[in-house]
C-alpha cells in the first residue's frame, strides 16, 4: 500500500450560500490524498500501473467548477469522482479550503475535510 498526495491545488470557484459568493467567486485550496497498491508501479515504472496525479488534479478542477452551497457537497463530489475514474484507489481524503471567507472577521480560511473508503 502507498499514498499519493496532490497538495495545494489552487482554484477560483463560485461556492457559497450567499448569492454574492456564487456571483463574485473566491479562491480555494484543495488537498487530496489517496491510498492504493503502489507495489506494481514501483517495480514496473509504468504510469499505467499507478494512480496518475494529473488525473487527480483534473478531477478537482472539474468538480470545483460545479457551484455548490456547501463545501461538504464539493468534497463529496470530488471523492465520488476519484473512485469512478481511479479504480485502484481504496481510500480518499480530500480537504477544500475557502480562502478569506466572507464571515465578518479576519479569517484566513475555512476548511472541510472528508475521508472515505471505497465501498
Amino acid at each position: 500500500m502507498g499514498i499519493i498526495k496532490v497538495e495545494n491545488i489552487r482554484v477560483f470557484a463560485h461556492h457559497g450560500c450567499l448569492k454574492e459568493e456564487t456571483i463574485i467567486g473566491s479562491n480555494y485550496r484543495v488537498d487530496v490524498s489517496v491510498r492504493a497498491n503502489l507495489n506494481k508501479s514501483a517495480q514496473t515504472d509504468a504510469l499505467s500501473d499507478t494512480v496518475d496525479y494529473v488525473t487527480l488534479n483534473a478531477v478537482v478542477v472539474e468538480e470545483m467548477r460545479c457551484s455548490s452551497k456547501l463545501l461538504e457537497s464539493v468534497v463529496q463530489r470530488i471523492i465520488n469522482r476519484i473512485f469512478v475514474v481511479c479504480p485502484e484507489v481504496e481510500w480518499a481524503w480530500v480537504s477544500v479550503s475557502k480562502l478569506n471567507p466572507p464571515i465578518g472577521g479576519d479569517v484566513e480560511k475555512v476548511t472541510v475535510v472528508l475521508e472515505q473508503n471505497r465501498t
